[in-house]
């Protein structure tokens, strides 16, 4: 793809509509060259369209869908040329073996240089020679990284890429994509994992219902980011006790709640010290609760950059 003026990936007001509330909804955001841009949001939040629409693989109702400068649905096949993508779901040819996959989808990406696709094989200890109807999820994800990643493209797609990886291969897999960052790819990743996004992402979009919630750089996505208590009392007259006196606890169970408590924690834990604590954990908030509780009360998708 020739270079050109302007972000990597553009799309502006894509609306594409399966009724009963799925699809996508006026959805605008850009990628920059060279950035990691996460897209996040639950199951059916519209993710997976956004990104058929980019390789092309539907024509939006109305707004426009464009990697560099091109249209994705009319020029789609000059966009693939130069593409990585690894979908949501992979389907491959299930007869063939990892091998011969790996071998037809390098021959249909004209890969001349078969070196960069064996570095990743043995990068993901990937065995190829089974049937892919016989890989596990995990094995089948690798053959998908694997070819989305061959080519060293300038542009890089990725819908739930570690979806089945262990924790040691999720993690090679940060280390992949930070190492394409520095060669200059640009990549557009969506995920439901923290690590993951805060490892490697410069921005992230949330998008909720299909339509987009907010668009945020990653550094004041960690500065928001707090930690959720569960703390159990010893009865449950304490703990209503508790809960009358800080109402952004919520009840749980018979004698526990659950509160978020960002920055100071000195006076959370001196709050607490006038009760008897049975029990107390902590765990940080999902992307997805953080997200919820900045853009939760709006009713109206707006991307806020």
């Amino acid at each position: 793809m020739s270079a050109t003026i302007g972000p990597s990936i553009a799309i502006e007001g894509l609306t594409k509509d399966y009724g009963s509330g799925r699809g996508a909804f006026d959805v605008s955001f850009s990628v920059e060259r060279g950035e990691v841009f996460g897209f996040l949001g639950p199951n059916g939040a519209g993710k997976t369209v956004t990104m058929r629409n980019l390789m092309g693989f539907i024509r939006p109702d109305s707004g426009s869908v464009r990697i560099e400068g091109l249209d994705c649905f009319a020029q789609r096949a000059r966009i693939q040329e130069r593409l990585g993508h690894l979908p949501g779901e992979i389907a491959c040819m299930d007869e063939m073996t990892g091998t011969a996959f790996l071998e037809f989808m390098a021959r249909m990406k004209k890969l001349r240089d078969r070196t960069r696709m064996n570095e990743l094989v043995e990068y993901f200890e990937l065995d190829p020679a089974r049937r892919i109807r016989k890989m596990s999820k995990g094995t089948k994800q690798k053959v998908g990284l694997v070819c989305a990643f061959m080519t060293s493209p300038d542009i890089i797609l990725l819908d739930e890429p570690t979806s089945g990886l262990d924790p040691l291969m999720q993690s090679r897999f940060i280390e992949l994509v930070l190492e394409e960052k520095r060669r200059g790819a640009t990549i557009l990743l969506s995920s439901h994992l923290f690590e993951e996004v805060e490892r490697t992402c410069d921005r992230v979009a949330f998008i909720r219902a299909g339509k987009l919630a907010a668009v945020e750089h990653m550094d004041d996505v960690r500065k928001s980011r707090k930690r959720v208590f569960a703390v159990t009392f010893a009865d449950a007259a304490a703990r209503d006790r508790y809960v009358a006196a800080h109402p952004a606890a919520t009840a749980h169970g018979t004698a526990s709640v659950e509160t978020t408590v960002g920055g100071d924690l000195d006076a959370f834990v001196k709050g607490l010290a006038a009760y008897e604590i049975v029990d107390l954990t902590a765990r940080e908030q999902t992307l997805e609760e953080l997200f919820m509780h900045l853009y939760g009360s709006e009713s109206k998708g707006g991307s806020h950059e």
